[in-house]
C-alpha cells in the first residue's frame, strides 16, 4: 500500500513539535492516509530533539534525526529525504506555515498521476513590513538570477519517489531543494495556499540570513553573477572611452582639466569594478573549494530509532 513521508526540518522549535506532530497525524489519519513524519534538528540549541524524541516514543509513525551542528536548512531537507521511506514525500515547515489542509489535495493530485505537486502561496499571512521586504528582495534577487519565478514558490511541495531518487543522485554539495525541484522537471501540478501565522515562536530568518542564503543559492545554481563581471568590465572600458575623448577633446581646445581628479576617478571606478569581480569570482571559487574536498552536506549525531535500540537493550537488561 502506498504510503507518504513528510520530512519537517526543525531549528530550535521545541515549541512547535509536539504539536506539530498531533495535528498532521490527526489530519493524516482523518483522510486514511498512511504515512510517516521525519523531523530533523538541524543543530537546534533548546530541546527540540527530545522533543521529536517524545513524538516518536508516542507515535511509531514519527521518525527524526538531529545534526551534530548547524548545517543549514538545505541540509535538512535532503537528510529527511534520504531518511524517508515513503512512495511519495512532503517538504514542509515544522511551524505549519504551511498548512496540514491542503496536504489530501496534494496526495489525491499525485495519485492522479502528479509527479511533483508544486505549493503556491495566495499570500504571505500577517507578516512585518520589514520581513516581507526582506522576503521580496530575496525572492526577486533568486528570481533574477536563476531565471525561475520564485516569487510564490515554498519550499511546500510534494514529490514521486522517483523525484526524490533523481535529487538524492546529485553529486553536488551546495545544494537549492526549491531550484533544483523545478530543473528536474516531471510532470508538475499546483496547489495554492495562504502562509499560516505561527502557534509558537518566531520566525528564524533576519533580513540579513535571507540575503546571504540568497548570494549561497544563487552562486551555487546560477553562473550569471560571473557574466555580471563580464558587463561591468565592459561598462568600465565604456566609461574610460568617453573620459578618453572628453579628456582628448578639452586637450586640443586648449581648455584640459587641471590636476588629477579625472585620472582619480577613472581608477577608483576601474578599482571598485574590479574589487566586486574578484569578490564574486572568489565567491565562486570558494563554492568549487567546498565541492572538491568533498565533505559530506551534513553529519547526523543520533536518531530516533538509536534511542529507541537504547532503551530495548535497556529493557532486556533487567
Amino acid at each position: 500500500m502506498a504510503f507518504l513521508s513528510i520530512v519537517l526540518p526543525a531549528y530550535n522549535e521545541e515549541e512547535n513539535i509536539m504539536n506539530t506532530a498531533a495535528v498532521l497525524s490527526k489530519t493524516l489519519e482523518e483522510n486514511g492516509i498512511e504515512y510517516e513524519l521525519v523531523f530533523i534538528s538541524d543543530g537546534s540549541r533548546d530541546r527540540t530533539f527530545e522533543r521529536i524524541r517524545d513524538a516518536a516514543a508516542d507515535n511509531p509513525r514519527i521518525r527524526g534525526a538531529e545534526f551534530s551542528r548547524n548545517f543549514g536548512k538545505e541540509a535538512a531537507i535532503f537528510a529527511g529525504l534520504e531518511m524517508a521511506k515513503g512512495n511519495a514525500v512532503i517538504v514542509m515547515d515544522c511551524d505549519l506555515q504551511h498548512p496540514p489542509q491542503v496536504i489530501p489535495e496534494m496526495w489525491k493530485l499525485w495519485q492522479e498521476g502528479a509527479e511533483v505537486v508544486e505549493g503556491i502561496k495566495q499570500s504571505r499571512g500577517q507578516e512585518s513590513l520589514a520581513h516581507r521586504l526582506s522576503a521580496g528582495m530575496f525572492y526577486k534577487i533568486m528570481s533574477m538570477l536563476i531565471k525561475m519565478d520564485m516569487n510564490a514558490s515554498s519550499d511546500f511541495k510534494l514529490l514521486d519517489r522517483k523525484v526524490v531518487d533523481v535529487l538524492l543522485s546529485l553529486p553536488e554539495r551546495n545544494t537549492f531543494f526549491r531550484a533544483l525541484s523545478f530543473w528536474v522537471g516531471f510532470r508538475t501540478e499546483t496547489v495554492t495556499y495562504e502562509v499560516q501565522e505561527r502557534r509558537y515562536g518566531k520566525s528564524k530568518w533576519s533580513f540579513f540570513s535571507l540575503m546571504k542564503y540568497a548570494v549561497t543559492n544563487a552562486t551555487s545554481f546560477s553562473t550569471l553573477p560571473l557574466q555580471m563581471v563580464t558587463a561591468m568590465g565592459l561598462v568600465a572600458i565604456l566609461f574610460s572611452v568617453i573620459l578618453f575623448f572628453d579628456t582628448l577633446i578639452r586637450f586640443l581646445s586648449g581648455a584640459a582639466v587641471e590636476g588629477f581628479t579625472t585620472v582619480i576617478l577613472l581608477i577608483l571606478i576601474i578599482g571598485g569594478f574590479l574589487m566586486l569581480g574578484l569578490g564574486i569570482v572568489g565567491h565562486y571559487l570558494a563554492r568549487i573549494y567546498e565541492e572538491v574536498k568533498g565533505r559530506p552536506k551534513y553529519i547526523i549525531r543520533q536518531t530516533t530509532e538509536e534511542e529507541t535500540i537504547k532503551c530495548d537493550i535497556k529493557k532486556e537488561k533487567r
